[in-house]
């Protein structure tokens, strides 16, 4: 936004050089966006007034020595802007419009789904911003919490610094459904993030003979932690016996994998599930 500013303030000063110098306008330091503010003037008679700034360029007669009202509408937009006032001699004057109170904030958070007992594996960022759409990049403090339910896991305040506030932290311990929240002030925003469990530990197998080979199963498949490890979780079962080994990869449905297997004599039976080794089962061959 400052370019088409500048190219506008050098384009409206050489227009004014041919009445006499530019001087000093005294205006605002700064205004507070979407608020009224006025620019004093000296001397008697009429004069052109010019407004320019993000997203507003103004013009209009104006009398000397009586108060320029500017109105809230025209300062919608933080940014700089530049006044002139032209008579005899153009004075001009710049000043900044600062954000207003934080009124929404842009949340994001990654990922939406993450496994259990995992070091910095949930992350997120806030962004305020006021009523009129500009971010608030004066300092203020973000609270960010973890929760399930009404139990909180995580709580953090943080700084926020040219408009943006962020944290990290490790998963939790329990498989569900965790809320995430940042607020600042009477200002809230949630996002959720799905936990599941981790890798299946303690991998424990049973089997029995049957007519045709082998049935062999899992116990019900734990993480470490003690969550159900999901639906669709690969098991793969190998069965080795004197005349070769065969594998057969199962998915986990309803907490348990099973997989039925050709062998006809003493077979011993292994499982294993990503980096987890289960059990070693001994079946012997048919009678």
């Amino acid at each position: 936004m400052r370019r088409p500013l500048l190219i506008c303030a050098v384009l409206c000063l050489a227009a004014c050089s041919i009445a006499g110098v530019a001087q000093d306008l005294r205006v605002p330091a700064s205004v507070t966006a979407g608020e009224e503010a006025t620019i004093p003037t000296t001397g008697s008679g009429k004069a052109t007034f010019y407004l320019v700034g993000p997203g507003v360029s103004r013009k209009n007669d104006v009398s000397l020595g009586e108060e320029i009202h500017l109105q809230g509408q025209d300062l919608r937009n933080a940014g700089d802007y530049l006044a002139l006032v032209c008579s005899d001699t153009c004075h001009t004057g710049t000043f900044y419009v600062i954000a207003a109170k934080p009124s929404s904030l842009t949340f994001l958070v990654h990922p939406s789904r993450v496994p259990v007992g995992q070091g910095d594996a949930i992350s997120g960022v806030a962004f305020p911003f006021d009523q009129f759409k500009n971010l608030v990049l004066a300092p203020a403090t973000v609270t960010f919490q973890l929760a399930v339910g009404d139990k909180p896991l995580f709580s953090r305040p943080v700084r926020a610094q040219n408009g943006v506030a962020w944290f990290r932290t490790a998963s939790g311990k329990s498989a569900g459904l965790v809320q995430v929240i940042a607020s600042l002030d009477d200002v809230t925003a949630k996002r959720a993030v799905q936990q599941v469990a981790s890798e299946p530990c303690n991998l424990r197998i049973t089997g029995q003979r049957i007519p045709i080979g082998v049935l062999v199963q899992t116990e019900p498949v734990h993480d470490c932690a003690g969550n159900v490890v999901p639906d669709g979780t690969i098991v793969t079962f190998s069965a080795t016996e004197a005349n070769g080994k065969s594998t057969v990869d199962a998915p986990i449905k309803q907490g348990i994998a099973r997989a039925q297997m050709e062998a006809s004599g003493t077979t011993v039976v292994s499982a294993a599930s990503g980096v987890v080794m289960g059990n070693e089962l001994r079946i012997g061959g048919k009678p």
